[in-house]
């Protein structure tokens, strides 16, 4: 698993990267109340805004890590968001990408390192 500093997570498994939010993000957010999540097809580069979480507090953006082609929303969160707080790092995730450069997910924090960032907020 990598991180970014706006507290999103890629797994990579051969080209196909599974893309959520940290349980660090989740917290911050609160109860999360809806979710939208990106049509396949969906073309994205790395920054993009790739779906929406909307929670008590707040509506946010999350941006996709890494570029590619989105394969897949996690649909069952239209039905249950609340999925994005009980599991952030599993069940949760939000999309599931076709991975155009494999070498940007190396370039993503690891766990430790992100542990390291979360120290410095």
């Amino acid at each position: 698993m990598r991180f970014t500093k706006d507290h999103e997570w890629v797994v990579l498994e051969g080209d196909v990267a599974t893309i959520g939010i940290t349980a660090y993000a989740a917290d911050q957010l609160g109860d999360v109340v809806f979710v939208e999540t990106p049509e396949p097809g969906k073309a994205v580069k790395a920054g993009d805004n790739l779906a929406v979480v909307e929670s008590v507090k707040a509506a946010s953006d999350v941006y996709a890590p890494i570029s590619g082609e989105v394969i897949e929303g996690n649909a069952a969160l239209g039905d249950a968001p609340e999925t994005v707080n009980d599991q952030p790092e599993g069940a949760g995730w939000f999309a599931r990408i076709k991975v155009a450069d494999p070498s940007e997910v190396e370039a993503l924090m690891d766990r430790a390192a992100y542990e390291d960032f979360l120290g410095t907020l």
